[in-house]
């Protein structure tokens, strides 16, 4: 990874433009994540957020990250997770030589990916997720000056730290609020693709991803078209508790 003379190309008048530009927490959180994938030529770069002990993928960027971190959600544990809840860097130099993480690292590797970064994104009271960079070849992070990625990660938290002091309480979880409800919709048509393929979930995910890439799509209008076309009804994202 080259990331020599990229400090010019988001500095911090960049991010600035990109936080005037931009509707939403979202919006911004994605123009960051596609920064970060253009810098390092990854694979795939998602920003992962945990409130009360639920991580999520806010937005991602390139194909891999999503499955990847969905994956460490499943067995609440990985990289990503690590770094998010201990506030510190981690780096996976090769996941075919690592032992941490269950069977994580295999499943990687065998999605083609061997190194990973990831780093901390906090909030004035501590950290609150990370931002994951996922790379085929390994040590694509060894020794890599990652100047520009801490600050995205640093702008993210700080991102964060306006979206809470700048809306109210309901403004603020309306927005975590409706991603996780997408969340909600792509489990609910994980589930039926399990039914019907009598498959497991990371095989109904490859389904479910390959087929929002071939038609171009976002993975959760994909989902809510499946479960609107299967039930005749659109989805119905459950209520989930305000932040406190």
């Amino acid at each position: 990874m080259n990331t020599e003379n990229a400090g010019s190309t988001y500095d911090s008048a960049a991010v600035m433009q990109w936080l005037l530009e931009t509707d939403s927490l979202e919006d911004f959180l994605q123009s960051l994540a596609d920064a970060a994938l253009k810098l390092t030529q990854a694979a795939g770069v998602g920003v992962t957020i945990e409130r009360d002990h639920r991580p999520l993928t806010v937005v991602s960027a390139g194909s891999a990250a999503l499955p990847l971190d969905e994956k460490q959600y499943g067995q609440d544990d990985g990289p990503c997770l690590q770094s998010a809840r201990t506030g510190k860097e981690i780096v996976v130099d090769d996941m075919l030589g690592e032992t941490a993480w269950g069977d994580y690292p295999a499943y990687a590797a065998a999605s083609g990916i061997r190194s990973s970064l990831s780093l901390p994104i906090a909030d004035l009271i501590g950290p609150v997720g990370a931002l994951n960079c996922y790379t085929g070849p390994p040590r694509a992070f060894h020794g890599a000056d990652l100047t520009v990625l801490r600050s995205l990660a640093a702008q993210a938290g700080s991102a964060i730290m306006l979206a809470e002091r700048l809306a109210d309480t309901r403004q603020f979880a309306e927005q975590m609020r409706t991603a996780m409800q997408s969340r909600a919709v792509i489990d609910q048509a994980l589930g039926m693709v399990m039914a019907q393929r009598r498959c497991t979930a990371d095989v109904a995910f490859g389904i479910l991803r390959s087929a929002s890439q071939h038609r171009n799509i976002k993975l959760r209008e994909l989902c809510a078209q499946m479960i609107t076309s299967l039930t005749g009804q659109p989805p119905a994202a459950p209520e989930l508790p305000s932040r406190p």
